[in-house]
């Protein structure tokens, strides 16, 4: 018996979007890092399944589970503004092994000055590619602009890194293992503002409840690229500023010290829409939102990117 998927919004969130619980699994499931493994082919299959059954022509026989799976590689891989197959790199499904990968060395790696800077360069390289992959592409960046972040915040990273080892050669062994947090912190600082920087002076595409399009907010544009300082800062807290301690403490005995080979591996291992009151946005567009929808829109939409 063929399931009636006539009424059936693809696009409807999969858990409830108000609850704390329903975000974290959305967003489990779009970054599940077991995308970034699946073949372009089926991935292609997942944009074509999604443009159909938004256009109201599912293939007959198609099953509800096979239209949230094909959602879910959608959105693991295509921009949600453009629609475009993103970079593997620059997908928020690879940060997990990417992030692991290159926090766990840059950990390992912060007593001789060469690997200070290859290190704290991988990584502003990486951020920088997630960065320009995950932007809001409603406001488009030219190449000085990114060519200009990309150096900023390397300079940036490298100068905090490199400052605060000289710094710290006093200090206790435990403090030089957080200067990488320090430079990670002060780099996303600069790196996404600078990156995004083109949203800040156009603004960004606002939206009713219903997805019309109500005009460009600078404020709108500021609120979510400094919640993406934020959370990338939070995301990299526990694991740069806990795993030292462990480091530190595990290294101390004897058969870690039989093992050194094993310390870097062992730290890889070990790393593992926004809403918006309409108030906040700039008068003249409140305005505009009042005399075309009156009190109707209390809410707008955007995507602050990831």
């Amino acid at each position: 018996m063929e399931t009636n998927l006539s009424d059936f919004n693809i696009d409807a969130p999969r858990w409830d979007q108000y609850t704390f619980l329903g975000r974290v699994k959305h967003f489990f499931n779009i970054t599940d890092p077991r995308t970034v493994f699946v073949s372009e082919r089926e991935l292609d299959w997942a944009k074509v399944m999604v443009e159909k059954s938004r256009m109201g022509v599912i293939p007959p026989g198609t099953q509800v589970e096979q239209l949230l799976y094909a959602k879910k590689l959608y959105d693991s891989a295509f921009h949600p503004d453009t629609g475009e197959k993103m970079n593997v790199i620059g997908r928020m499904s690879f940060q997990v092994p990417g992030g692991m990968i290159i926090t766990g060395f840059m950990l390992q790696f912060y007593r001789t000055m060469p690997a200070v800077i290859f290190w704290q360069w991988v990584n502003q390289s990486f951020n920088a590619l997630v960065n320009y992959t995950n932007r809001n592409a409603a406001s488009p960046t030219s190449v000085r602009q990114m060519a200009l972040s990309y150096f900023t915040a390397t300079t940036t990273a490298v100068a905090t890194a490199v400052g605060m080892n000289m710094w710290t050669k006093r200090a206790p062994p435990l403090v030089g293992r957080w200067v990488p947090f320090a430079a990670v912190a002060a780099a996303n600082c600069v790196n996404i503002p600078m990156m995004r920087q083109q949203e800040l002076i156009q603004g960004i595409c606002v939206k009713d409840g219903k997805q019309n399009e109500l005009g460009y907010s600078q404020r709108a544009a500021a609120i979510g690229i400094t919640q993406v300082v934020i959370s990338r800062i939070t995301m990299a807290a526990p694991g740069m500023i806990l795993l030292p301690v462990i480091m530190e403490r595990l290294e101390r005995l004897n058969f870690m010290k039989k093992v050194k080979v094993l310390h870097a591996p062992l730290q890889v291992m070990m790393c593992g829409c926004f809403e918006l009151p309409v108030s906040y946005l700039e008068p003249e567009l409140q305005d505009t939102i009042k005399a075309s929808y009156g009190e109707h829109v209390p809410y707008v939409y955007f995507n602050k990117g990831l």
